[in-house]
């Protein structure tokens, strides 16, 4: 796996994209990302879809490898950890996230994330909330038009279209705007949505090897 990084400035802070789907905001040693749906695959499996756990793995071993690359102490899910709540998917990423006792989890819950109390005690989370505040950023699962705040947001699965002479392709990204970064979607298990999506923003997209802002 390679890691392709890319330094962007809002609110007077300095934030790294990554070709990973995930974000790194150095000062606060917190990698930031949205969308893993855990759980996503076992709910096919058991609706009779047959989809390999392997996908889910492959997200963790990514994970494991930007905790390291960054020497992350927090680790923020802007919404959807989950997708369809306790199965053995969630078990496989309990197990995962056990293996870091000193990792601080922030779940600002998404619209996915339909936690009981003994779910709740199962991940392990250390802050549970649906608005995070670090100043001078909010951290939110779906865009608030209300809130005048620099928001950090999930949620759309953010894609755009790139034409080339004989196709066109279509790849996840970041968006920004002047009160807005979009996140894209971390599992690779995801659709991509390319019409819902800020119109007025610089979108910044990637591919395996590098990121582009276009």
């Amino acid at each position: 796996m390679k890691i392709a990084t890319k330094n962007i400035t809002f609110q007077d802070e300095i934030f790294t994209l990554t070709n990973q789907r995930a974000l790194y905001w150095k000062k606060e040693k917190a990698l930031i990302l949205s969308d893993l749906h855990i759980g996503k695959t076992a709910h096919f499996r058991k609706n009779g879809i047959a989809i390999a756990n392997q996908v889910m793995k492959n997200d963790l071993e990514r994970l494991s490898v930007l905790l390291a690359y960054f020497e992350v102490e927090k680790f923020i899910v802007v919404g959807d950890l989950l997708h369809a709540g306790n199965n053995s998917d969630v078990d496989d990423f309990c197990r995962w996230r056990n293996q870091y006792p000193d990792l601080k989890l922030y779940l600002v819950e998404g619209n996915h994330d339909r936690l009981t109390k003994s779910l709740e005690a199962k991940l392990c989370l250390d802050v549970k909330t649906e608005l995070l505040e670090i100043d001078p950023i909010v951290f939110i699962h779906d865009f608030d038009k209300k809130n005048p705040q620099f928001q950090i947001t999930g949620h759309i699965h953010p894609g755009t279209v790139l034409h080339s002479a004989i196709k066109k392709i279509r790849l996840p990204c970041f968006v920004l705007t002047p009160n807005q970064l979009l996140l894209p979607a971390f599992s690779e298990f995801t659709g991509l949505d390319t019409k819902n999506i800020p119109k007025n923003g610089k979108f910044f997209v990637f591919t395996d090897a590098e990121i582009h802002e276009i």
